[in-house]
Parts: C-alpha cells; structure tokens; sequence
C-alpha cells in the first residue's frame, strides 16, 4: 500500500492518472531552508521529513510505502515556496518575467517491507529538475493573474498547469515535476522497490 504524505489536490491527480493507487495521509512539518543548505537538498531533505512524519503515524507500517514530496522554484540560487501574499506573489513573478529558472520536486519513497519477524526498513530519496522559460510579464498582466487567487498557494506563484501555462514556451524536463511530481521517477522508485 502506497500513503502520499501530501495534501496537494495535484500530486493526487497525477497519481490516479497515473493508475497508481494510494491513499493519503498529509504531513505537517515547517519547511524552513538550513543556512547554506542547496536547493536540491533542501527539496529532498523535505520530502524525507514529510514520509518519515507520515510514517511514524501509522498503525500497521509492515508492507507499507510512503511516498513524501516537496516542490521547489529556483531562480539565482533563491528558493522560491508559496507565497505569504499577493505582493509576495508580485515579486515572485517578477523575478520570473523573461528568464529560465528551475524546478526542482525532492522524493522520498519511506517504509518497511517486512514480515514481522524481520523489519527491513528502507528509505530513497531522489530529485527531478526541469528548466522553465516564462516570457516577459508586464505589470499589469502579473496584477490580473494575482486577482485569479492560483499563484497564491503554489510554490513559486505560478501553475504551469493553469493560467500561466501561457507564460512557458519552453521547458527542458518532465512536466509533471513542474506540476509538483515527477511521475516517471516516482514509478521507477516503486517498481524498483517491488523488484519489477
């Protein structure tokens, strides 16, 4: 049984599109960046604390997965999350407007696959990149996708999936993993796992 440490209406939808089963069991934990800490590692060290807090929690670990996931937006070595508010979103988009940047979704596949006779705990933690283009955004047209309310709760005020897939005419990687899961990587972790 596989348990998504993630609330994200996105995630789920790429997993059930996927014909991955899952239930879901979100994680709380602060996601603060460490001083000097890359973000790649930010991203992975994320999702390994959300499937471990996940995994704690459950009453029956033997032969469950959990898979923990965090998405990040990078543009010169800033991290980008959600934003705290509509001019947090503007600055965002801003620093966006007219240049590549990168997406960068920390996986974790967390769980303990024995017969309770032998715990075999396992953990594996791996990263999808993707480069984005976005084009030049005028002020004004930032202010109207703002008003939408979408960027306000996805990490680097932007869904690629939404309005602002107007803004990207080029991205170089998996477009799930900019939608916040990199599908492939997740099901060759799985399948990995399964022995497959």
């Amino acid at each position: 049984m596989l348990v998504l440490a993630s609330a994200s209406p996105r995630r789920q939808e790429l997993l059930r599109n996927a014909g991955i089963p899952f239930a879901v069991q979100p994680a709380d934990i602060p996601e603060v960046r460490r001083q000097g800490e890359a973000p790649g590692d930010f991203a992975m060290r994320l999702a390994r604390e959300k499937a471990w807090a996940v995994f704690q929690q459950l009453s029956t670990p033997a032969g469950t997965l959990v898979l923990g996931a965090d998405t990040i937006v990078v543009v010169d070595n800033e991290v980008l999350g959600k934003p705290t508010g509509p001019e947090d979103a503007f600055r965002m988009l801003r620093l966006l407007s007219g240049r590549w940047h990168q997406v960068i979704t920390g996986v974790c596949l967390l769980g303990d696959i024995s017969d309770n006779a032998q715990p075999q705990p396992f953990a594996k933690a791996a990263a999808e990149t993707t480069n984005v283009l976005f084009s030049a955004l005028g002020d004004e047209e930032i202010r109207q996708y703002i008003a939408t309310r979408e960027p306000l709760d996805k990490a680097g005020a932007y869904a690629i999936q939404g309005m602002a897939s107007r803004w990207v005419p080029k991205i170089e990687g998996d477009y799930f993993n900019v939608m916040g899961l990199p599908v492939a990587l997740v099901w060759r972790m799985l399948c990995a796992q399964s022995g497959r």
